[in-house]
C-alpha cells in the first residue's frame, strides 16, 4: 500500500525540502507558502488518479450513483482547480477551505470502497484500510486546517474607529 506513503511525501516535501534551505541559508522560512504548495502538489496527484485510474474510481461508488464516469472526471477536474488555486496566493486561503470540505465529502466513497473490498490504492484490503485512511484523511484535514486555513479570516472586516 504505497499511495498513502506517496501523498505524505508529495504533501510534506515542499515543506521539508524548504526547511532544510531556511537552515542552510539563514533566510526565514515561509510555513504557510509551503503548506499551500504541499497540499496543492497533492490535489495534482488526487486529480491525476481520477484521470489515470478511472474505473477504479468509478468502482469506488455504489452502483445506484448516476452518472459515475461523469462524476469522477469532474471531481478530478475540482481536485485539479483546488491544486492550481493552492499556488495562487490570492486564491490560497478559499482553495485550503474547500480542500478541507472536498477531505469531508469525498471521504464516504473510500468507506464504501474499503468496506466492499472495491481493489484500488488498498480498499482492497478491506475494512482494515480504513485504520489507514481514516488518519490520513485527519492528517490532510489537520494539514489544511492548521498549517494553511487557520489564523486567516475568509471576510477581512475593517474596524475604523469614527473621530467625531
Amino acid at each position: 500500500m504505497v499511495t498513502p506513503i506517496i501523498i505524505l511525501l508529495l504533501l510534506s516535501s515542499p515543506l521539508g525540502i524548504s526547511f532544510i534551505c531556511s537552515k542552510y541559508s539563514g533566510m526565514p522560512l515561509n510555513v504557510k507558502k509551503y503548506a499551500y504548495w504541499g497540499l496543492g502538489i497533492t490535489f495534482i496527484f488526487f486529480c491525476v488518479g481520477h484521470f489515470v485510474k478511472t474505473e477504479g474510481m468509478v468502482e469506488m461508488l455504489p452502483s445506484w450513483v448516476p452518472f459515475r464516469l461523469a462524476i469522477i472526471y469532474l471531481t478530478g477536474l475540482i481536485e485539479l482547480l483546488i491544486g492550481i488555486a493552492l499556488f495562487v496566493p490570492r486564491y490560497q486561503l478559499h482553495a485550503a477551505w474547500l480542500a478541507i470540505v472536498v477531505f469531508v465529502i469525498f471521504f464516504p466513497a473510500n468507506i464504501y470502497a474499503a468496506l466492499n473490498g472495491i481493489g484500488l490504492g488498498g480498499h482492497q484490503w478491506g475494512p482494515v484500510y480504513l485504520l489507514l485512511r481514516a488518519p490520513l484523511q485527519i492528517i490532510l484535514i489537520a494539514w489544511a486546517y492548521f498549517l494553511c486555513a487557520k489564523d486567516h479570516n475568509i471576510l477581512k472586516l475593517s474596524t475604523t474607529n469614527a473621530v467625531g
